[in-house]
């Protein structure tokens, strides 16, 4: 085969090779590949985030909802209004969240104090602490309701990136039923 005619042979199988579009499909779908499996996994992480975050919001104001109907809660009461929050928070799980319920005492300045306080999974604020409430809560000689809850949210597959969460809520109620709310002796 002469030169000219491997030239003529080379310049036909460019020329085919320009116009073959078989494989683009293929690169570009590799190429794109990585960022729709990031969107996608980032979107199932935050969906499942904020669920969570919904779902703790949810069980501090059920829990200290429950309890602010009652004039007087023994300890059996108060086992039962805490177990209340395993199931709202289902279908996660319950038994890393933590829950306190305490009811705080303001005096004539407007300063809060524990007058008695209940946990699940956690640790009960001392009777007689001091508490600092939000100012437009800060009024003289009311009682209220203060519920907690924290959870540690563990990403599925972004905890390299994130680590462990920690979802909190606070949320205040005032007793309905009367000005105060008899505490359980222990819980």
């Amino acid at each position: 085969m002469s030169p000219a005619a491997a030239f003529t042979v080379v310049r036909c199988q460019l020329r085919r090779l320009r116009r073959d579009r078989d494989g683009v499909s293929a690169i570009e779908f590799a190429l794109v590949l990585p960022f729709m499996l990031a969107l996608y996994i980032g979107g199932v992480e935050i969906g499942d985030g904020l669920a969570i975050q919904y779902k703790v919001t949810e069980t501090a104001r059920t829990v200290t909802d429950l309890a602010s109907q009652y004039t007087s809660i023994d300890s059996p009461t108060m086992t039962t209004i805490l177990g209340a929050s395993s199931s709202v928070v289902a279908p996660y799980n319950s038994s890393i969240m933590k829950m306190t319920l305490s009811e705080v005492q303001t005096n004539a300045q407007g300063q809060g104090t524990i007058a008695w306080s209940c946990t699940l999974n956690g640790t009960k604020h001392a009777v007689g602490s001091s508490v600092t409430l939000p100012t437009n809560l800060q009024i003289a000689n009311v009682y209220l309701l203060w519920g907690e809850v924290t959870y540690p949210y563990t990403p599925s597959v972004g905890y390299a990136i994130t680590g462990t969460i920690t979802m909190n809520q606070t949320i205040y109620f005032y007793p309905r039923l009367s000005s105060s709310i008899t505490g359980p002796p222990s819980c």
